[in-house]
């Protein structure tokens, strides 16, 4: 089965890994400045490093839909600077996951394949796909919905090792976003980890950088720019969480329960 999903973010890579290791062929899409966090286990990565690595899988940039066909064959994920999804009109997929986030529906619809599914908030069955996928941390994380959405966006994410809203860094102002530390590192309550041009910012809690903008990203104040993991792990930093895993698991589900019923 051959699958789009549009985003290559953190929660879009660790569905990408899960359909990928269930032997499926994923092509991704991704704009041309991509704004994830937790880029050392997101494909997006690929755009400003021309490839990227997570949890021994390889996706390369491709700049032109005709190079797609090779990458496949290698085995690895191409990664299309494409945010209007123009490649639904050169190829056919099998399935087509909008991992975009965006909260709302910007551009999916249930005519783009036989399989269309919706990460998170803003979808709606039928009318927009043939099934949601919870994303809200809890005891329906993962769930396939196919009939109605996902929970509401609550603007609060999920607690993490007792802390929710304290363990994300957000941009003090408008401006050039420069890290100082780098993923990975630890970090102390009230120390800097970036630079907004001239303005810090600053943990507010003691913890591991899990997720860290790259450099030189244009950000608005309050835009979500970094990630404390209190838990300290180094390893979590650089393998998909246990809410990737479990949305990619639904989006695996849904795309064998519906792709069936096709039959």
């Amino acid at each position: 089965m051959l699958i789009l999903i549009k985003g290559a973010g953190d929660i879009a890579t660790g569905i990408a890994v899960r359909l990928k290791n269930s032997g499926m062929q994923v092509v991704m899409t991704e704009i041309a400045i991509p704004t994830t966090v937790r880029r050392s286990v997101a494909f997006s990565r690929a755009v400003y490093e021309g490839s990227a690595v997570v949890e021994n899988i390889t996706a390369k940039l491709v700049l032109d839909f005709a190079q797609i066909p090779a990458v496949l064959q290698r085995d690895e994920i191409p990664v299309l600077i494409d945010p209007r999804c123009e490649v639904l009109k050169s190829i056919h997929f099998d399935a087509v996951v909008d991992s975009i986030l965006a909260k709302k529906n910007l551009s999916t619809d249930p005519t783009q394949a036989p399989v269309v599914i919706g990460i998170g908030p803003g979808f709606l069955v039928p009318q927009d796909c043939h099934c949601v996928i919870e994303t809200q941390r809890g005891h329906d994380l993962g769930r396939c919905i196919y009939q109605g959405c996902a929970a509401k966006n609550t603007g609060i994410p999920g607690e993490i090792g007792g802390y929710t809203v304290e363990r994300l860094l957000r941009a003090p102002c408008d401006g050039i976003f420069h890290p100082i530390l780098a993923i990975g590192d630890a970090v102390k309550s009230g120390q800097t980890v970036a630079m907004v041009d001239d303005q810090p910012v600053t943990a507010q809690i003691d913890g591991i950088v899990r997720g860290l903008l790259q450099d030189n990203v244009p950000v608005k104040a309050g835009m979500k720019s970094g990630d404390i993991d209190p838990r300290g792990c180094y390893e979590h930093c650089f393998t998909v969480s246990d809410k990737a895993r479990a949305v990619g698991g639904g989006v695996l589900e849904a795309i064998l329960h519906l792709g069936l019923q096709n039959r």
